[in-house]
């Protein structure tokens, strides 16, 4: 029946191709002309004139598929382009902005709800996105950036730049350069700096943000469930940043974030670990999402702004350029190592993959315990001269 009704809709699907394309005087009635071989009004076998047909219009659609395709893609590409480039430059030059035009006892709070609308608008995406088409989402992504082009001409400059500037300009001396980070009075604050962006980054979360949806369905959730509940944990978990980073300080948030994390990526783990051996299956699925759950509030209560913030503070205005544009190189090339392989370390094994990324998060706690200094409460030439003291 399917076979015949098949056959019987394929002359429709012709003689539409055969109108578009100016076609006409072909007969499909078969008892007519003699069934396939007959001819249309023009002598022509009808078979072939349908296959002709076809295989323009098939050429047709290929072409055109190519060329949305194409233009489908260098428009995504311009986009991502434009993405990192943004991204890139406020990440950094947002916290550095605010470092130096806020008091020292509310810098923290000022900076970690900056720094926290990257989250607010992740979560965002995690509600509506479940919902809307990715068109419409772009779209609506483009509103904030249009606000923030409007807002950039009424945002003076900082005054610690301005004298940065004139003194430069009266000593003619600079250290802004990439060399010049390594010379030993600046070596600790890049150490710092830059370890601070591989623990932020190499710890799975472009692996949980980029293939939630596989993980999520890999261990038998709805991913639709799951991105709204991320999203209902990640927004109480910048709100409470921003309440207790100048009480208790950057090191004790970001120690209990990268705890946090590893607990979250060890029970993801864990989950497939139950599922490998065939062991309490059941509670498999709820094991994922509750460390799917932990890894992304603890990623929000510190790990996603304190990090930048803290590169902020320590780093001294005469190479905020040059070490700027390094921690900002280090943190996108580890966001890309581990985007690029996780994939390939999830098809191997997901229980290793988390575990891995659990050692991650554990090495990201022994480094900020041993070489982050605590900010809370010092102004910028406090902690600049504390730093550059230590390796004179």
């Amino acid at each position: 029946m399917e076979e015949e009704q098949s056959v019987a809709k394929l002359p429709l699907i012709e003689a539409e191709c055969s109108a578009r394309l100016g076609i006409s005087n072909i007969d499909y009635d078969q008892d007519q002309h003699g069934g396939v071989g007959s001819l249309d009004s023009a002598g022509a076998p009808v078979e072939t004139r349908s296959t002709a047909v076809l295989c323009i219009c098939t050429f047709a659609a290929a072409c055109a598929a190519f060329t949305g395709g194409c233009l489908g893609a260098w428009l995504l590409d311009l986009g991502r382009l434009s993405l990192g480039i943004g991204f890139g430059l406020t990440c950094y030059v947002g916290p550095v902005y605010l470092a130096e035009i806020t008091p020292k006892n509310v810098r923290g709070l000022l900076m970690s709800i900056s720094q926290s609308m990257t989250g607010y608008g992740a979560s965002f995406t995690f509600l509506v996105g479940s919902f809307v088409t990715w068109r419409s989402l772009a779209i609506i992504g483009c509103i904030p950036s249009l606000l923030l082009l409007l807002a950039l001409f009424f945002i003076p400059e900082s005054p610690r730049w301005l004298d940065y500037i004139e003194n430069q300009r009266l000593q003619q001396n600079s250290d802004d350069n990439v060399l010049n980070l390594f010379r030993r009075k600046y070596l600790h604050i890049v150490i710092i700096g830059v370890g601070l962006m591989v623990v932020q980054t190499s710890d799975g979360l472009c692996g949980f943000l980029f293939y939630m949806s596989e993980i999520f369905d890999s261990a038998g959730i709805s991913s639709t469930l799951g991105f709204i509940l991320v999203a209902v944990v990640q927004i109480p978990s910048f709100v409470l940043t921003a309440a207790l980073i100048d009480k208790f300080g950057r090191r004790t948030l970001l120690m209990a974030s990268a705890t946090g994390q590893c607990l979250g990526c060890f029970l993801t783990g864990l989950s497939y670990f139950l599922q490998d051996v065939d062991w309490w299956k059941e509670a498999s699925p709820i094991l994922a999402l509750i460390g799917v759950l932990v890894y992304m509030g603890s990623y929000a209560f510190g790990m996603a702004q304190i990090p930048w913030i803290v590169v902020s503070e320590i780093l001294p205005i005469n190479v905020k350029g040059s070490a700027g544009t390094l921690c900002n190189l280090v943190n996108w090339f580890c966001s890309w190592v581990v985007s690029y392989t996780f994939n390939y370390s999830f098809s191997w094994s997901p229980t290793g993959t988390f575990f891995i990324y659990a050692g991650m998060c554990g090495f990201g706690v022994a480094f900020i315990a041993k070489l982050v200094p605590e900010t809370k409460g010092r102004t910028l030439e406090e902690i600049h001269a504390s730093l550059t003291h230590i390796m004179q």
